[in-house]
């Protein structure tokens, strides 16, 4: 396994931000992993990046623990914050060098092109970092993060100020590099997600909610089910909104929008209650929920 985090819990003050927290990633994983703000995210990204060290729990990549062998576990993750934090009066060239230098990677001015040609940032080679967009300063950042071939990749809000077609770069980008690494992509745009990632962590007021491969995210599975359910023209529906453990919503005449509590399946009793009151059944479909659905699910 590449990122092992066990009971990880951590406190500002009395205000509880993490409530031991436990998981693993393995080589080759895209993660997404999600949350509303607040919930967390930043706070165990900057603990899995040996940036915070005061908490609870352990965290070990490639099998060394963070408080013990700190620079052995930093020098194998590439991280990119939320808040890319570059200098404004370096050239981008001078920049990645710098960084290039600092991990003492090999041949560091051969390996500045490659990444250079890697992110796309060879047409703003001449350029200082503050001459650039905020979507080229996020091609930076990403390519600081990634200049000494890490094995694992925290990725905070990567697409933030990227135009779509700079968008689909970094998805792709990010895609290839998950072959064979990890990677940790923490966003709130869940586009992102279905589009590259494997499986999805959610996390809510400190604590792990979820925590899927992405092929398990369909009717059923943990946010319930969804239901459109169809009854024949003058049928006596007023029994449906009383029904528990089901949120019913009319969608037109004789039709329904149903959504079911975690693990409840009320077709059978659908079904006997609508014998029951005469009320035929024309047409019944389980839908597959969207992400967006299952992520409020977990976190409303």
């Amino acid at each position: 396994m590449s990122i092992q985090v066990e009971k990880v819990s951590k406190f500002y003050g009395k205000q509880k931000a993490l409530n031991e927290i436990s998981f693993t990633l393995n080589s080759g994983e895209i993660c997404g992993f999600l949350g509303p703000n607040g919930a967390g995210k930043s706070t165990l990204m900057k603990i899995i990046t040996g940036y915070l060290t005061d908490f609870s729990g352990d965290v070990l990549i490639r099998d060394f623990n963070t408080k013990h062998f700190p620079l052995e576990a930093k020098k194998r993750i590439g991280y990119l914050p939320e808040h890319n934090p570059l200098y404004p009066d370096m050239y981008i060239r001078e920049y990645l060098l710098y960084v290039a230098r600092l991990y003492h990677t090999p041949k560091p001015a051969v390996r500045t092109e490659e990444i250079m040609e890697l992110t796309g940032l060879q047409p703003e080679r001449g350029k200082k970092i503050g001459q650039l967009s905020k979507g080229y300063r996020q091609r930076v950042g990403l390519a600081q993060a990634l200049i000494h071939d890490p094995e694992i990749l925290i990725l905070d809000e990567p697409m933030t100020g990227l135009d779509p077609n700079q968008v689909e770069e970094i998805r792709h980008l990010i895609t290839c590099i998950g072959k064979n690494k990890t990677v940790m992509l923490s966003t709130h745009v869940m586009q992102e997600v279905k589009a590259i990632c494997d499986r999805i962590l959610i996390i809510n007021k400190g604590n792990l909610v979820a925590d899927k491969y992405k092929t398990e995210w369909h009717s059923g599975e943990g946010g319930g089910l969804l239901i459109e359910i169809r009854f024949a023209p003058d049928s006596d529906t007023h029994w449906l909104a009383e029904q528990e453990n089901i949120t019913v919503q009319q969608i037109e005449a004789n039709a329904f929008r149903i959504e079911t509590a975690a693990g409840y399946d009320p077709r059978i009793p659908l079904f006997n209650l609508a014998a029951q009151y005469h009320a035929p059944i024309i047409e019944l479909k389980t839908k597959e929920k969207n992400l967006e659905e299952i992520f409020r699910d977990f976190t409303s």
